[in-house]
């Protein structure tokens, strides 16, 4: 990792810390706040832990791009959880065959980048 990486990694960690401090919650009741700071501080903890010996530039860059997108999506939304993705059930396609492969492949594909890591961590 590069020193400008790291600095950039470190500042996210910060950033994402200062956000946790200074969380309220959309119902603006003080046990639902305390357990969203919580969560936040957790989150980024272990998801930031799991990714600390990531060596490869592209995967860096993938975590740095969902960190920051898991950020802007928070407090537009004043939610500290992942939004959830709406896609079409699998029932659509056959039960076996090309059909059910092609369409696993393109819900792996559509997930958003503020998800990969939650399903791994959840």
């Amino acid at each position: 990792m590069t020193p400008a990486t790291r600095q950039e990694v470190l500042g996210l960690y910060r950033k994402i810390l200062q956000i946790a401090k200074t969380w309220q919650s959309a119902s603006g009741q003080i046990e639902e706040t305390m357990r969203e700071k919580e969560y936040i501080r957790n989150e980024a903890r272990t998801l930031f832990r799991k990714n600390k010996n990531v060596t490869d530039p592209k995967l860096i860059k993938q975590c740095i791009e969902e960190c920051e997108a898991r950020i802007e999506i928070g407090l537009h939304y004043n939610i500290p959880y992942p939004r959830p993705i709406h896609l079409p059930p699998m029932g659509l396609a056959h039960k076996q065959g090309r059909t059910l492969r092609h369409q696993e492949k393109l819900r792996k594909i559509s997930k958003p980048i503020y998800l990969k890591s939650h399903d791994e961590v959840s």
